[in-house]
């Protein structure tokens, strides 16, 4: 086993080409920081070892179908009812909850940000949260929220867990650490993770300060897309998922645990550290993805295929076919499609596209779309190119060419995206933004034959 001397964590001894983690996605996992700490043969035995406390975390109703029921059993020091006293009322004034629609705020619109700045003060995983959109409604579990964090300061003697949703974490820059129940995950910008509902957890800083982008999910779990006609191959394929394995914390101090519980905000006091699962299995855990091992597919005779082709994961909705959220990849590719197109085409669409540059251009926005920076299409509101990029793509030379130094995504819904006070007022909307497209010529000719 290691130590981690500045928050006396212990963990799990790993080797291999992945130390710390367990590769796969949806795998029923085990993993014990102590010898013998993981019952065998059974889930709840009479007395377990080292004196734990044996506890489920489920995800699922009890009887959801065997592919899509989540649950993890934790072997614990102390059960999760000794993590919370009595909770009183909290405010966290930028983090917003669907369904939050504000009289006098227009969501109806194209709309882009500049990258958010990163304030020169102390700002936490929870006090740095900013939200941008909000879609659905929590209190029936569908829909989502946006939010650009601001990171400068560790989370210190103090943890977070959601109620409400499960957190899609997308890093633009610096580097955190998500001390979780289940372990420890390290993440940086061109990776993400996925923070499960109900996990409690820390976050600290590595290298700072910190921005990114977080989806949250208030809908069934984020799960891979099928992959149809493609086959068993590319897309993010499930060994590129990396579970923590099992690290702990025995510390007698005081703590404040924060509860996010229908968009409502709470504390509580306890005398210890929370994160004390000693061992656990189960298939319901956080994990990270290195996104640079996504594998894109697409045209390679002729025209541009629709943006779904480039989903790295789906939130099902109950709807067949239609997501609550789809997490879309645009990152370097080959385009070699004949007599086309190439960059994404005009378009309305029922979903609501919320876009995020990590770094690069993005071939339909070369001006403006900055590293950080945010863009909003709402259902039915067309878009498309600029004039520069539809200028350029309709007179290149069709050659094989490398789409480079390019990485965006963007979190795509069935629900309209309502815009926050802070989207509306205090981020750094480009006023503008809606004229790009007014440079458009027209190039209408009734001649016969004319292109």
């Amino acid at each position: 086993m290691t130590h981690d001397l500045s928050q006396g964590l212990t963990r799990a001894p790993s080797g291999g080409p992945h130390a710390g983690y367990m590769p796969g996605f949806g795998n029923d996992f085990e993993t014990e920081a102590l010898p013998g700490a993981l019952p065998q043969g059974q889930n709840s035995p009479q007395k377990c070892n080292y004196g734990l406390y044996a506890e489920q975390l489920s995800g699922t109703a009890f009887t959801a179908p065997r592919g899509q029921n989540e649950r993890t059993w934790c072997y614990r020091i102390r059960p999760s009812v000794h993590h919370a006293g009595r909770f009183v009322p909290l405010e966290v004034p930028h983090w917003k909850t669907a369904p939050h629609v504000l009289p006098g705020v227009t969501s109806l619109g194209q709309y882009r940000w500049d990258p958010v700045p990163v304030p020169d003060r102390p700002l936490t995983w929870i006090t740095g949260m900013r939200t941008m959109t909000t879609a659905g409604d929590v209190n029936i579990q569908v829909g989502m929220a946006t939010h650009v964090y601001l990171v400068t300061r560790s989370m210190q003697d103090e943890y977070f867990f959601s109620a409400d949703s499960e957190l899609l974490v997308v890093p633009q820059e610096g580097r955190l650490r998500f001390c979780t129940e289940l372990g420890v995950i390290d993440l940086e910008p061109k990776e993400i993770a996925i923070i499960p509902r109900g996990l409690v957890y820390r976050v600290e800083v590595l290298e700072g300060p910190a921005r990114g982008f977080v989806c949250e999910n208030y809908g069934q779990k984020f799960d891979l897309p099928g992959r149809g006609p493609i086959g068993a191959n590319c897309l993010a394929n499930p060994r590129d998922f990396k579970c923590p394995v099992a690290a702990f914390e025995d510390r007698e101090v005081p703590s404040r645990v924060v509860i996010k519980w229908c968009g409502q905000f709470h504390e509580t006091r306890i005398g210890h550290s929370p994160l004390d699962v000693v061992a656990w299995h189960g298939n319901y855990c956080a994990y990270k993805y290195d996104l640079r091992t996504y594998s894109p597919v697409g045209a390679i005779l002729f025209d541009h295929p629709d943006p779904s082709i480039f989903t790295v994961l789906t939130a099902p909705s109950g709807q067949e076919g239609t997501a609550n959220i789809d997490f879309v990849l645009f990152r370097e590719r080959w385009m070699v499609a004949e007599h086309s197109f190439r960059p994404p085409w005009y378009h309305k669409n029922i979903m609501s596209e919320l876009m995020g540059n990590i770094y690069g251009v993005y071939d339909a926005k070369p001006q403006g779309f900055a590293p950080g920076g945010i863009s909003l299409h709402n259902c039915m509101l067309p878009h498309g190119p600029d004039r520069d990029a539809f200028e350029g793509a309709s007179n290149a030379d069709l050659k094989p060419a490398k789409l480079d130094d390019t990485m965006s995504f963007m979190f795509e819904t069935r629900f309209p995206q309502h815009l926050t006070a802070f989207a509306a007022h205090e981020a750094p909307m480009q006023p503008d933004y809606v004229e790009l497209w007014d440079r458009l010529d027209k190039k209408f000719d009734g001649t016969p034959g004319v292109k």
